[in-house]
């Protein structure tokens, strides 16, 4: 009997650990679908509203399913605007964001990861000091500079205040990092200066982190609303996501035909971000070790 009880006690206690173990993980995935739910509802709720094309807007509870579903008010929100004009206008502005802002953080983190010179330390705090501050707190200053550069209602007034950032740079800081210090040791030895080991060593070897600055820059241009609505007053140069606002009308306001405007504005980089998110996370994981 002794012997019985012996043997039951560490199965009981192998028991527990497995039920409290499966509990935790319950309630991990429980957390997790609850952010999923608040975090898609929005654009859900949106789409379904550009699907509807009868019934009340802001029923509550709100539809979860579009009544009499069609594409008629995609449709108007297509004859409405130019939409393939503020396409073009969000690409350009889109890669030309992309492209400086590569260059500019890759240049920026290079000698905060690499080279050793007085207040580099310090300079890199003060970088990420700025994370802390909204956004709009720069745009006075951003605007009184481009207006001084005659660079207003033009893509290169929407697109220069916004290439360098702190995430940006401290993800190429991590990266540049964990490159291997005798690698670029035997570079030097074979006669490498600073910028052969930046352009042949640093840069190829943290694609995966100049993807996910890639996917994140992109997606951040593309979506951004206020600063290229301050800077330009030309409709024929805004971007989707200012030119969608057309759709509201001067003295009406079609909820649903807003709404498909805004899934047309949201789709394609949405697209991009799914079929590329392994990128992302791979990028950000190494910035996390």
């Amino acid at each position: 009997m002794q012997n019985t009880a012996t043997l039951a006690a560490p199965a009981a206690r192998r028991h527990s650990a497995r039920l409290s173990k499966l509990a935790g993980r319950g309630l991990h995935y429980l957390v997790l679908s609850l952010i999923a739910v608040v975090t898609v509802y929005p654009f859900w709720w949106t789409l379904v509203t550009a699907l509807s094309t009868e019934g009340d807007v802001f029923a509550f509870p709100p539809p979860l399913l579009p009544s009499a579903p069609g594409l008629d008010n995609f449709k108007e929100a297509v004859s409405s605007i130019d939409l393939l004009a503020f396409y073009k206008n969000s690409v350009v502005i889109a890669l030309a964001t992309v492209a400086g802002t590569l260059l500019v953080n890759a240049l920026a983190a290079y000698p905060l990861a690499r080279m050793r010179f007085p207040g580099r330390k310090l300079v890199f705090g003060a970088i990420l000091a700025t994370m802390i501050l909204p956004s709009e707190v720069n745009f006075l200053v951003n605007f009184i500079t481009v207006s001084k550069l005659q660079l207003t209602d033009s893509y290169s007034g929407v697109v220069l205040p916004t290439l360098a950032g702190a995430v940006g740079i401290f993800l190429m800081k991590q990266a540049f990092e964990a490159v291997p210090q005798d690698l670029i040791d035997a570079a030097r030895v074979d006669g490498a200066g600073d910028w052969q080991i930046f352009w042949k060593i640093m840069l190829p070897l943290s694609r995966p982190a100049l993807a996910a600055l890639t996917i994140l820059t992109m997606v951040s241009a593309w979506n951004q609303y206020i600063w290229p609505s301050i800077v330009m007053s030309s409709p024929d140069k805004f971007p989707l996501s200012v030119g969608v606002l057309y759709l509201s009308g001067a003295f009406s306001f079609k909820t649903r035909v807003v709404a498909a405007g805004a899934v047309l504005t949201v789709l394609p980089i949405l697209l991009v971000f799914l079929f590329t998110q392994r990128y992302f996370l791979r990028g950000f994981d190494g910035a996390v070790k």
